[in-house]
């Protein structure tokens, strides 16, 4: 299969801590049996330092689950590409140390858009959640029958939680149309969830919220990316995805919808 290029862009009650420790473990023995049989004969791309990938700008979309704020558009730069160690996957961006499967694990950050500003009427009294600076280890496999990136994420910002989560993408060609289908789960625990999503005491006094505790949840994302040749080496790539909130997020008084849309549309340089 050739580089998956547009998969990036994520109900348990138990401690977080624990739900932690026990996904990535969890995570640790997927990875460990379902890439060891067929890592050893893997063909794994070598690293070079001349720039491979799309390089370009891009509109996007994301759509908020707060109350009274609404959606957000940016025109941002787009990257899905490997220059040496360093790789750029929209949102995620890595370093790669050894190999690992059918790629390398790597070293990762993620460019979060889950923080919120209570500057709208209907928010008065609450704090503003700081944007989440998630940080953690990775990887992009790149197998015979599709792509894999899994990712395991603490949050270096203000909650301190923790964010996992699996995306597997397949590629089907229909001439000069690529279509990248993507399925994947997201995995956040409850410290995570209650610092976006829960309304303490104070907050519940102050703005009429009731109090909540939100607690740890696992939610389905699909999505489809599409990328169209303009013109070698200009490629228009687009992508629309869809979470479906576990019942921890959606429940809370501060969130009013059930599912949540994320999407961009770029036009890029491609280098090869």
């Amino acid at each position: 299969m050739t580089l998956v290029r547009d998969a990036m862009n994520p109900s348990s009650r138990q401690t977080s801590a624990v739900s932690a420790l026990h996904a990535a473990g969890l995570l640790g023995v997927v990875l460990s049996a379902g890439l060891a049989s067929g890592g050893a004969n893997a063909q794994i791309a070598p690293i070079t330092y001349q720039l491979t990938g799309d390089v370009g700008g891009a509109v996007y979309g994301t759509q908020s689950v707060i109350r009274s704020k609404g959606s957000e558009t940016r025109l941002l730069p787009y990257g899905f590409f490997d220059y040496g160690r360093f790789a750029a996957r929209v949102d995620t961006l890595s370093l790669k140390t050894v190999k690992f499967g059918y790629g390398y694990l790597e070293v990762a950050g993620r460019i979060s858009q889950d923080g919120w500003r209570a500057d709208t009427a209907a928010l008065s009294g609450l704090k503003d959640r700081k944007t989440p600076i998630p940080l953690g280890i990775g990887t992009f496999q790149e197998t015979p029958y599709g792509g894999l990136f899994l990712n395991a994420f603490v949050d270096a910002n203000k909650s301190h939680g923790a964010l996992l989560e699996a995306t597997y993408a397949a590629e089907f060609k229909v001439g000069d149309w690529s279509f990248f289908p993507q399925v994947g789960l997201e995995y956040s625990n409850a410290k995570y969830n209650n610092y976006l999503y829960g309304v303490t005491p104070a907050e519940s006094a102050a703005s009429g919220f009731g109090a909540y505790n939100a607690g740890a949840s696992t939610s389905p994302v699909l999505g489809l990316g599409v990328d169209v040749k303009l013109g070698d080496p200009w490629v228009l790539t687009m992508q629309v995805r869809r979470k479906w909130l576990d019942s921890s997020v959606h429940n809370s008084p501060l969130v009013s919808r059930r599912t949540q849309d994320f999407g961009y549309i770029a036009v890029s340089y491609r280098f090869r």
